[in-house]
C-alpha cells in the first residue's frame, strides 16, 4: 500500500494534502444531504456511496483507493443523472488528484505507511 501514494514530511504540503481532502469531503457529504430531500433511492444511492468515501478521504484512510471510486462514481452521477453535471467532474477531478498526490501526513495511511526514521549509530571499535 506504501507505494500506492507518495508521502510528505509534515510540512506545507501536507497541510495543503489535508486541505484537499476535507474540501472533497465535505462537498460529497453536503450535496448528499442536499440530494436526499425528496429523492428516489436510485437517485440518491450513488450519492450515499460517494459520501461514504468521502468520510474515508477525510480520514486519509485507503485514499487512493477511495479518491479513485469517488472518481468513478461522480463520472456516473455526472453522465447518467439530470442536473448539472459540472460539480461531479469537477469532485471527480479532485479526488482524482488527491489519489495520485496521496494523503499526506494528517492521515491515517501517513501514520500506517508514512516515512520513517532509521538511527544508524555509529560503532567505536
Amino acid at each position: 500500500m506504501r507505494s500506492l501514494f507518495s508521502t510528505f514530511e509534515d510540512r506545507l504540503q501536507s497541510h495543503g494534502a489535508f486541505l484537499l481532502r476535507a474540501i472533497a469531503a465535505i462537498a460529497l457529504i453536503v450535496r448528499c444531504v442536499q440530494v436526499g430531500n425528496g429523492s428516489s433511492g436510485r437517485t440518491l444511492a450513488p450519492h450515499v456511496i460517494a459520501a461514504a468515501f468521502g468520510l474515508l478521504l477525510l480520514l486519509g484512510l485507503w485514499t487512493p483507493i477511495a479518491g479513485a471510486l469517488v472518481a468513478i462514481i461522480e463520472l456516473y452521477i455526472a453522465f447518467s443523472q439530470n442536473g448539472d453535471p459540472w460539480a461531479s467532474l469537477l469532485l471527480a477531478g479532485v479526488s482524482i488528484s488527491i489519489a495520485l498526490l496521496g494523503p499526506g501526513a494528517w492521515s491515517v495511511d501517513g501514520r500506517r505507511f508514512g516515512l520513517k526514521r532509521i538511527e544508524i549509530r555509529r560503532s567505536d571499535q
